[in-house]
């Protein structure tokens, strides 16, 4: 058995606590640098790794090669320009997604990658977990007949949302991708595989709607800590950092707490510091975030499928409901009730439980575990992945588009 040495860049709940921890635990990888601007999280990940590699600088890091393969876990904005120097360098990159919200990057990765060689896995975990592939074996089977429709639901929820959207790294436009892009990712990798072909057309609409300074209570303070509404606002700072990690069972390491703080093991002293200090104790009407609360698109795929995929803060779930309408039947895949749902017309129904088919209980059902065997696969020529470079750009143009479309005012956006 080969063994692929690995480097990170970024360490923060992707890259290190995630991944990392995957490969620390497999014996067909061994971590061998770290790259990450926090020095507290660095040595903190450098320690639990014993990784002695570790470099604050992203220049001083990319000088030389320091592994076989690449994780590129950093900001959206970042990651074409580190994956093409990673290829330069000759590394194999598993690159977090998603890639760019520009069509010129996404070519521009593509070409780099021809010219070097180098391999690039995208990380569209949902891809690698069990029950998405049975929703797929299903379809695939003709049990509902031929796909006529897909109607998706993104459920934010609204903590997570106010976490990642309004007061985090994923709140401003000119700092990151569009939201649709950030948040739906996975979704539209999902629905373009299901579809079966590539996307012709998008329509899309969404706005901004609640998370701004004009719908915040007449009391409400600018910080939470100063706030009389905080022990009554549901989206106070206190109560979901604060009362949520103690009633997590106070996590050493955990989302969303460890992105207040760099300080691990976690205690209440440096997350109420965080959220005294922090941009994550911040009022969320009272926020820089520009981003939409919520958002509606409508695609068309070249062989006649068509899909909605609907994205909103507005639900006390964070969850995916996705439903496909056949010419024989309907199935629905729905992780709040945890089940898979198959109706067939004129006959009977069946339902599958979803952590039944899930075969870990960490990181997305077993998805990122599929991921790294993808990842190995790939790399050492034993097998293929679904989420190469080359299959993640479709989904890319389909975020693009809807982009394009709700800025005109949901105009129709053809893609080729």
């Amino acid at each position: 058995m080969k063994v692929f040495t690995v480097a990170i860049l970024g360490c923060g709940n992707r890259g290190a606590e995630s991944y990392g921890r995957l490969f620390m635990d497999d014996k067909r990888f061994k971590i061998a640098a770290l790259c990450d601007p926090f020095e507290a999280r660095l040595n903190g990940y450098g320690e639990l790794f014993h990784v002695t590699e570790r470099f604050t600088s992203e220049e001083e890091f990319f000088q030389a090669k320091r592994a076989d393969v690449l994780v590129i876990a950093t900001m959206d904005r970042d990651h074409v320009r580190q994956c093409v120097r990673a290829l330069e360098l000759g590394y194999d990159v598993l690159l977090e997604k998603p890639i760019t919200d520009s069509r010129e990057e996404l070519a521009s990765l593509v070409a780099a990658q021809k010219q070097y060689g180098g391999k690039v896995l995208v990380c569209h975990v949902l891809r690698y977990v069990p029950a998405y592939l049975k929703a797929a074996e299903i379809i695939q089977s003709g049990k509902i007949g031929r796909l006529v429709h897909i109607d998706a639901l993104e459920e934010v929820a609204y903590w997570h949302h106010a976490h990642s959207y309004v007061r985090g790294n994923w709140r401003s436009r000119e700092e990151t991708v569009p939201m649709l892009l950030a948040k739906c990712c996975h979704d539209l990798d999902l629905l373009q595989y299901y579809a079966g072909a590539r996307c012709e057309s998008v329509s899309s609409v969404g706005d901004l709607t609640f998370f701004k300074p004009k719908c915040a209570p007449a009391e409400a303070a600018k910080r939470c800590v100063v706030c009389p509404l905080a022990e009554t606002c549901a989206y106070s700072a206190k109560a979901i950092y604060i009362d949520g990690w103690k009633k997590a069972g106070s996590p050493a390491r955990d989302f969303p707490y460890m992105q207040l703080t760099g300080e691990y093991p976690l205690t209440e002293e440096a997350l109420t510091k965080a959220i005294e200090t922090g941009d994550y104790g911040r009022c969320v009407f009272f926020c820089d975030n520009d981003v939409v609360d919520h958002q509606i698109a409508e695609f068309t795929f070249a062989n006649g499928v068509k899909a909605t995929l609907t994205m909103t803060a507005f639900t006390y779930d964070c969850a995916r409901i996705i439903r496909f309408f056949g010419t024989r039947g309907d199935l629905v895949l729905d992780e709040s009730r945890d089940a898979l749902i198959l109706k067939r017309f004129g006959g009977g129904s069946e339902e599958i439980s979803i952590s039944g088919l899930n075969k870990s209980s960490f990181g997305h059902g077993g998805g990122e575990i599929g991921l790294i065997n993808a990842l190995y696969g790939l790399v050492s020529g034993e097998g293929g992945s679904a989420t190469t470079l080359t299959a993640s750009v479709e989904s890319h143009l389909m975020a693009i588009g809807a982009e394009e479309s709700r800025l005109k005012g949901g105009a129709l956006v053809k893609l080729h």
